[in-house]
């Protein structure tokens, strides 16, 4: 008698133990509700990407809120929009620095990392550091 319960409880236990259960998961968002970045966003986030990436290696230098071995990100974008700069201009070798010209022997060794990028790269690297100060 002990057996036949014995075999009838652990028939049990196996059968509810071994069966599929299938969890049904929500999306985080789902596709219908997926929030699209503009195209002037996208271009920030691009260059956020680049600026913190080992390709621009930008980071090694640059912080947005403070001087390390360069200005920061956030003095550089407001000496560009105060002077009517053109960034794109002088990332591509095309225009005179306008922020501490005095290190731009310093800095001049990086712009052979910049000539290896797009000109979408270097406008979407002008954006996310003009986005810092809006």
């Amino acid at each position: 008698m002990k057996k036949i319960l014995f075999s009838g409880i652990l028939s049990t236990i196996l059968f509810t133990s071994c069966g599929k259960k299938e969890e049904k998961k929500e999306a985080l968002y789902p596709e219908n509700v997926a929030e699209k970045l503009s195209p002037e966003d996208q271009l920030v986030a691009d260059g956020k990407e680049l600026f913190e990436s080992n390709k621009a290696a930008c980071f090694s230098c640059h912080k947005v809120d403070k001087k390390v071995i360069g200005p920061s990100v956030k003095d550089i974008a407001k000496i560009y929009k105060e002077q009517n700069g053109d960034m794109v201009a002088f990332l591509r070798k095309k225009a005179d620095p306008i922020v501490d010209p005095s290190q731009y022997n310093v800095m001049e060794t990086n712009f052979a990392i910049l000539k290896t990028m797009s000109d979408e790269e270097i406008k979407s690297l002008e954006a996310y550091m003009m986005s810092t100060i809006k």
